[in-house]
């Protein structure tokens, strides 16, 4: 069920209705919206609702058992034994045949055949996404962060609640727990801003996301036949459609989730506004970032320690991070390249100098600012070849394709891609940078559209650009990670 299909909108419709209807009874709210979460996930294969409570129960006995118990060798075995089941049940689904024909490959290469029999697993959707809800609760658990819960309705709510199912964002349960057990009084204000965070979501998903994804689509399948320019073209828009894919997605989940009384943590902020690869990975998937820097990162030592093992740890995280998003080596090369790209800032400790906003106050960036965020958007764009690419050969050809090619100043092969997007294309930009200060563009009065006529003109605007010009649908992309 896709947040963007008519499905969804009378699934909404219905268990917003009688959600709030049963306002201020919140334990009825609560088994209400499992059930509704537990259909929402079910709609798309049933059958993969029993990995998602065996990982709930898994972690949520875990948590029990760590608060009845006071010796530490114990409550290692325990958070051992959580960790095990929720990692091997993530591994058999998403990376048994990735390992076992690597390995069949590598050991062939120096003539050792090894007969490798795949399970060929459909990936369960958003397992990547629940498995990391759980594991940081039962961590920070066995850290004594907080108290495990004994509200199991509560705990299975926090892995599977509807609008985080899929995708995320990677919540924490300091931030959802508490949430979940008070009482939620229906909020006008907060609604009216999750309804305004959606329809900028659908935009993004809709008008820039699909409509970039069917030309990318035609030039990533034959890069060899296409020219420079049109290789060039296909990569730049690759980057605006998985920002606008996932991005359109992260928003349409914190709307949603308004919607019900909750707020979320935010997922993206402005990265295509950055001005280099440390400020990128601040604002780009926030809340996997940090997961890895909390529960990775930090614990292997951080950038604290030798230069080796500041190296070690940086590459440790980019290429975890990278084999995350899917079970492929070119995912692992994205990872790789990345932190070549960090290593530097890191290394200098300048990986801190740009944590405001860019233009912070000002309409216009500066020449410096305009001149440091295209080469950022430049890097990242080469890296989303890696990620979008089938195998490494297909990725190397083609960027080799756009450097070695003669034709890179030519005028590109635009295929089915209308000069109608490009203009959406800046709409969008122009729209984020207006909003760049904002926790969403429409969350309050930006430069230009202060007045309310103007805002509303704006959101009419949209919802008709979204029914005129929304392309082929296309399932999220962060869907089969």
């Amino acid at each position: 069920m896709l947040f963007n299909s008519f499905a969804f909108g009378c699934f909404m419709i219905i268990v917003f209705l009688i959600y709030w209807s049963i306002a201020g009874k919140t334990k009825l709210q609560n088994i209400f919206l499992l059930a509704a979460s537990y259909f929402f996930y079910g709609w798309w294969d049933w059958r993969f609702l029993s990995l998602v409570l065996l990982c709930s129960l898994v972690n949520y006995v875990g948590g029990l058992l760590m608060m009845s118990c006071d010796d530490q060798r114990r409550r290692k075995l325990v958070l051992t034994v959580c960790c095990l089941a929720s990692f091997g049940v993530l591994g058999l689904f998403k990376y048994y045949d990735f390992f076992i024909l690597s390995l069949s490959d590598a050991l062939a290469y120096i003539g050792l055949p090894f007969h490798a029999t795949s399970l060929r697993l459909i990936l369960p959707v958003g397992i990547s996404f629940y498995t990391f809800h759980t594991l940081s609760y039962t961590i920070d658990v066995y850290r004594r962060r907080f108290e495990p819960t004994r509200d199991i309705v509560a705990f299975f709510l926090f892995v599977s609640i509807f609008p985080l199912a899929m995708a995320g964002p990677i919540e924490r349960a300091s931030n959802l727990l508490p949430q979940i057990y008070r009482k939620r009084k229906f909020d006008y204000d907060l609604a009216v801003d999750g309804l305004r965070q959606i329809l900028w979501g659908l935009f993004k998903k809709a008008v820039i996301a699909d409509r970039c994804a069917s030309c990318v689509d035609t030039i990533f399948m034959d890069p060899g036949a296409q020219s420079g320019s049109t290789l060039a073209l296909g990569a730049i828009l690759f980057a605006f459609q998985i920002y606008g894919d996932f991005s359109g997605y992260s928003d349409m989940a914190l709307g949603v989730g308004k919607l019900l009384g909750f707020r979320f943590l935010s997922n993206f902020s402005v990265p295509y506004f950055s001005r280099d690869i440390a400020e990128f990975w601040r604002r780009w998937h926030i809340s996997l970032n940090t997961w890895f820097r909390d529960y990775l990162y930090i614990p292997l030592g951080g950038s604290r320690g030798p230069r080796r093992q500041v190296v070690r740890n940086t590459f440790a995280i980019f290429l975890i991070s990278g084999l995350w998003h899917g079970a492929n080596w070119t995912f692992v090369a994205w990872g790789a390249f990345h932190a070549l790209l960090f290593l530097p800032s890191i290394l200098s400790g300048r990986n801190r100098r740009h944590t405001d906003t860019v233009a912070a106050g000002r309409r216009l960036p500066t020449v410096r600012e305009l001149l440091q965020m295209s080469l950022t958007f430049l890097l990242v764009t080469l890296g989303w070849i890696f990620f979008r690419a089938e195998t490494i050969g297909q990725a190397w050809e083609y960027i080799l394709g756009i450097v070695s090619s003669p034709t890179l100043l030519s005028m590109p092969n635009l295929h089915d891609f209308k000069p109608i997007t490009a203009l959406f294309i800046l709409i969008f930009i122009l729209v984020e940078w207006l909003g760049r200060e904002l926790p969403h563009p429409f969350a309050g009065p930006f430069p230009g559209v202060r007045r309310w006529p103007l805002r509303f003109i704006t959101y009419y605007a949209l919802i008709l650009i979204i029914v005129l010009y929304a392309g082929s649908t296309q399932q999220f992309i962060y869907f089969q990670f």
